[in-house]
């Protein structure tokens, strides 16, 4: 059984880049003041490091971190003055922290959000091997660095998953009833269905997205590019369709799988949503309407299918993260946000025309820099998912 998941794994297959775009070196020797920043303030299985070959920047520190599967990632983050909320971001395919750097940053400016970022296993200069089961591991550890190192809260925590970074994404939303809020962007049903249509989840498949995301109890927002090659608009408008509580969509016009990040519309939609988030309460378990969002209904998005339960028991087995007691009750959905219909509301302004989803606005200042700055850094394919095309020895 191990043997045919390993192979839908390997179709669907992990790029990581070769050789890694950055270095990573211990942290200098103490200074005068006695303690070093690695171990001082870092847990058991988390030390400071350096990373070499991108730019030095006083509010940003990188970690290297022990998972529960022995292997050692690296995650960068990103600090910013008065934040009140954190984007946990899982990077898309064939990219590592190097690339994906400068995005970070500027990502974490544009939004006044802190950031952490990361490499799965076997990606920049983190240890192991990439793999399904591998990335479920690295996200919990990256996730628990921000809770015990950098004192953020689940409720107040937004995860961000990009192509593949969906998968681990929408795993660890499922299993946290009160996080604050889900992206996914270019995201993936299931790795068999990138491949193949398939109407069915088989036991095989892996990144289960399809029977997990109506397990997500927070405000989804799903942005997919209408021209993508790689992974079709569908699975974004499926995805959608399948959240409990849904956030206005951004499907940019035009896009593709590897560009989204230089169209304008991109980071206005996201600092609306993240400003939108903003003003939301806390949520807590006693009081699931706190999300203030609730479902919307637009146009029957092609592919949809109904929620199931997931054929994934290793679900069941899986521990959850295990500081976090109400986790254990994440298969309980919020009944109340599932019959919301009525109100036909979302978490933003519902009453305001959709401009930013189907046609460009001009952009403000700020974001035209934001929009300058990646095309400088060249952003084209570092995220790139591609199911590779058959061949000897695949």
């Amino acid at each position: 059984m191990g043997g045919v998941t390993s192979t839908v794994a390997a179709r669907f297959a992990f790029f990581p880049p070769s050789p890694p775009s950055y270095g990573i070196e211990p942290l200098p020797p103490p200074d005068a003041a006695g303690a070093t920043a690695g171990e001082a303030k870092g847990e058991e299985g988390s030390v400071v490091v350096e990373l070499t070959g991108v730019p030095r920047r006083a509010n940003v520190e990188a970690r290297r971190l022990r998972t529960k599967r022995g292997t050692d990632v690296v995650a960068v983050y990103a600090r910013q003055t008065g934040a009140k909320l954190t984007l946990l971001y899982s990077h898309g395919n064939a990219a590592d922290l190097g690339q994906m750097y400068e995005l970070f940053v500027e990502l974490s400016a544009h939004l006044n959000v802190n950031l952490m970022g990361y490499d799965y296993s076997g990606y920049g200069q983190s240890s192991g091997k990439p793999s399904e089961q591998n990335t479920y591991a690295d996200i919990e550890a990256v996730y628990r660095c921000l809770i015990e190192t950098y004192a953020a809260s689940e409720e107040n925590i937004i995860l961000y998953g990009q192509s593949v970074g969906s998968g681990p994404t929408l795993d660890l939303a499922s299993r946290l009833p009160r996080l604050r809020a889900v992206v996914v962007h270019s995201p993936i049903l299931s790795g068999l269905r990138v491949m193949y249509p398939v109407k069915h989840t088989y036991w095989f498949d892996i990144y289960k997205n399809i029977d997990k995301i109506p397990l997500v109890s927070c405000p989804v927002l799903v942005i997919h590019g209408t021209a993508d090659e790689v992974v079709d608009c569908s699975h974004g408008r499926a995805l959608w369709e399948l959240a409990k509580v849904k956030y206005e969509p951004l499907w940019v016009k035009g896009g593709n799988h590897c560009n989204l990040e230089l169209y304008p519309e991109y980071i206005k939609h996201l600092k609306k949503f993240v400003g939108a988030i903003e003003k939301l309460p806390p949520p807590n378990d006693e009081s699931p309407e706190s999300s203030g969002a609730s479902d919307r209904t637009q146009t029957e998005p092609e592919g949809t299918e109904e929620p199931r339960k997931s054929v994934d028991h290793r679900e069941k087995t899986r521990p959850s993260i295990d500081h976090r007691k109400s986790t254990d009750r994440r298969d309980k959905p919020r009944g109340s946000t599932d019959r919301r219909d009525k109100s036909r509301k979302s978490v933003d302004n519902p009453d305001r025309p959709r401009a930013s989803v189907d046609q460009p606005d001009r952009p403000r200042k700020s974001v035209d820099r934001f929009g300058g700055m990646m095309k400088a850094v060249r952003l084209r394919n570092i995220d790139c998912f591609k199911v590779p095309t058959t061949s000897s020895g695949s």
